[in-house]
């Protein structure tokens, strides 16, 4: 992959499978739906915060990819959109955000304690489903994938020291919290391909989803809010350490380490303090840094797709890649 990298579209990334992934919707108010009015309530609002389904389509695309003919492929595809839905559910809540996807939060909208319910429901939602489709090589990739996501949030959590969260650290973290899901997602596309396929696709996904992750962490940076046309700085203000930070501090003298002291020690850092840790990171080198790392995994991705044969599936699969690294929000 070059490093300036064709921007593409999600819709692009999507046409081989988007028939498929209207029957996913579909597969998804079936799966979680309740009798009980309350969880209808919330569920009809999960509904709509579904997103771009993103997960579902790297299932899809790697079960075409890889010329797998499982016919539970799009329920598989439903079921990984279930399990990420119940991360973001639980997210939300223990980061008493209130805004996903232009939309309230589940918790910002009933409760905390329905938020933290409703993740359980959807997770066991998603087990029932994997229980009745009676695939246990399924079962045990995504019982995994949730115990690593559970640890990742839970690394997050005792991060205590900021200053000295090192990449390492940072790495396991989106491993363990998004890459984890993707690869299985595109793991489980391909359950009954041949191993070799299967095996490339799933460190494809893990490889994608750490650049995914990364692009995440770096657009806090320098996408600029609807109504203040300056960058969020949401990590920030959640005294989150992401990747260019921890570029950033390598390099930045002593008296640019005390400003970020300062916004990690401030309860809610004010907004010339954010966009004077931003300008920092910015000038020490660390979006720069990111970006590239982004770029290296991204090339990366793409040459496990080398032991597929040539498809629009593999094509979108490729692109999928451009997609994650260029988005702009």
């Amino acid at each position: 992959m070059s490093q300036q990298v064709t921007r593409v579209s999600l819709r692009d990334v999507q046409r081989p499978v988007a028939g498929e992934l209207e029957q996913v919707v579909l597969e998804l108010r079936r799966v979680i739906a309740a009798d009980f009015p309350s969880v209808s309530e919330v569920n009809d609002h999960l509904l709509q915060m579904k997103g771009k389904l993103f997960r579902p389509t790297l299932l899809l695309l790697s079960h075409q990819a890889a010329g797998s003919k499982d016919p539970r492929a799009v329920t598989l595809a439903a079921v990984v959109e279930l399990i990420h839905l119940a991360t973001l559910v639980h997210d939300d809540s223990v980061d008493h955000s209130v805004l996903r996807r232009g939309l309230p939060t589940i918790n910002a909208l009933f409760s905390h304690q329905i938020a933290v319910i409703m993740g359980d429901y959807l997770y066991s939602r998603a087990i029932i489903e994997l229980v009745r489709l009676d695939d246990h090589e399924a079962l045990r990739v995504l019982a995994r994938v949730t115990n690593e996501m559970t640890v990742g949030e839970m690394r997050q959590l005792e991060a205590h020291d900021k200053l000295a969260y090192g990449e390492g650290a940072y790495d396991a973290l989106i491993r363990a919290k998004t890459a984890s899901l993707l690869s299985g997602a595109c793991e489980v596309g391909a359950l009954t391909a041949p191993a070799n396929f299967r095996q490339a696709l799933a460190r494809f996904g893990m490889l994608l989803g750490m650049a995914f992750q990364i692009t995440d962490d770096l657009l806090d940076y320098t996408e600029p809010e609807a109504v203040t046309g300056k960058p969020s700085g949401l990590d920030l203000r959640e005294h989150k350490v992401t990747l260019p930070l921890i570029a950033a501090l390598a390099r930045m003298p002593a008296e640019g380490r005390t400003v970020v002291a300062e916004l990690m020690d401030a309860a809610e850092p004010g907004d010339d303090l954010v966009a004077e840790v931003i300008r920092l990171v910015e000038g020490a080198g660390g979006l720069g840094t990111a970006r590239q790392r982004a770029l290296d995994l991204a090339q990366q991705a793409e040459a496990e797709l080398d032991v597929l044969p040539a498809s629009p599936a593999r094509d979108a699969l490729q692109g999928s890649i451009a997609y994650a690294v260029e988005r702009r929000s």
